[in-house]
């Protein structure tokens, strides 16, 4: 499976999906309207991904802001990873990026470490 990225704009993220390295990443806004369309084709990627994952993988969350739709579709997407780790597959590490002074972000970080089993790591950024 070759790299996966698409460039962020305004109201998608930037999501990069490394095989090589094991390295799953958005970075970036979340709100456009038609979710369902966006998120289908890195389903697909991830899928395919976790058909043969390297034996780490690194899921790097760095949103400043998300609405309810892409709350659903990021969830989902946790947890396939979620149920990949639990069956062994691959180990799964979810780093939770957020503004130190953004206390939703946190909040929404803490609420899918409250729902995973895999580890997941709250990581504030320096405003």
């Amino acid at each position: 499976m070759d790299r996966f990225e698409l460039p962020a704009t305004d109201k998608t993220p930037h999501v990069v999906l490394d095989p090589a390295t094991g390295r799953f990443e958005l970075s970036g806004s979340s709100i456009h309207e038609n979710a369902d369309r966006f998120y289908a084709p890195i389903f697909d990627r991830l899928k395919e991904y976790l058909a043969r994952p390297f034996r780490t993988t690194t899921v790097r969350v760095s949103l400043i802001y998300f609405n309810s739709s892409s709350a659903k579709y990021l969830l989902d997407l946790l947890m396939l990873l979620d149920d990949q780790h639990a069956a062994g597959t691959t180990k799964v590490v979810l780093e939770w990026c957020f503004a130190e002074d953004d206390l939703d972000m946190r909040e929404a970080g803490q609420d899918y470490q409250g729902l995973l089993d895999m580890p997941v790591k709250l990581v504030p950024r320096p405003v």
